[in-house]
């Protein structure tokens, strides 16, 4: 709780530094840009020694932005709400110690996380009202819950074949960090109100689980002591964004 709290206080010191350099960009008038957006994540993640499916989620995120210098460059600060994980389709298995066949179930890996991206946005000339963009920017998460608690069963029952992640603060990392890029379009509906549609990829730097291996772990049916092997998990988003942005119009009067 105590590394959230510092999380969203860092978010809205940069809130505000954005705002007074918004609202400082024209001499006669300034303000900001605001709004909501959001969409569909596709993420997939690279997991050591097991092959995973994507997995479909979605996305809520709320922006401040600059207005644009000369009508091309701004800075842009956004605090999203993002699922990340991967996904097992059903498959056929063999299972040696019974010498028969059986099919899993679909399963899903999911890490809840809050997004903080500190960017750029830079515009190319404007056609027929509508406006293109390419966007790029640092990232920091934070994963404040995940849903590795339904795997716990199956990993004590089983633990020779623990093929699941643990739902291990030791091995959950809360904090990872990586880069969002991207491109949109903008299109203004009114001075005052704008649509926006973009996508973005969102690859991670860190590891968002690590487990080393374990050891001297008992195998049920044979009586024998197995190694679990080493995992590292690591994310990769693609989102299809959509939202409402609104200009918080500031006029100067000498």
């Amino acid at each position: 709780m105590y590394v959230g709290m510092n999380y969203l206080r860092n978010f809205f010191i940069a809130l505000g530094l954005l705002l007074a350099l918004g609202s400082a960009s024209a001499q006669d008038v300034g303000g900001y840009y605001f709004g909501i957006k959001g969409g569909a994540t596709l993420s997939d993640q690279q997991w050591t020694n097991f092959e995973r499916d994507p997995l479909l989620a979605a996305h809520a995120i709320a922006f401040v932005e600059t207005l644009p210098e000369q009508g091309k460059f701004s800075l842009f600060a956004q605090l999203g709400y993002h699922v990340k994980g991967s996904s097992l389709l059903p498959r056929t298995f063999f299972n040696p110690t019974f010498n028969e066949y059986f099919r899993s179930s679909s399963q899903s890996f999911r890490f809840y996380n809050l997004s903080l991206v500190l960017g750029a946005k830079q515009r190319f000339a404007q056609k027929n009202r509508l406006g293109l963009y390419y966007l790029f920017g640092p990232r920091l998460d934070y994963t404040f819950d995940t849903n590795l608690d339904e795997y716990t069963q199956f990993n004590t029952q089983f633990p020779q074949y623990a093929i699941y992640p643990f739902d291990d603060k030791q091995f959950i990392r809360e904090l990872n960090y990586g880069f969002t890029a991207g491109g949109g379009m903008e299109l203004p509906l009114t001075e005052m109100i704008g649509l926006l549609l973009e996508f973005t990829v969102n690859p991670d730097f860190s590891f968002q689980y690590q487990q080393p291996a374990i050891p001297n772990v008992l195998d049920t049916f044979t009586n024998q002591t197995v190694t679990i092997p080493e995992r590292r998990i690591r994310n990769l988003t693609f989102e299809i964004t959509a939202g409402f942005r609104f200009w918080r119009k500031i006029e100067y009067i000498d």
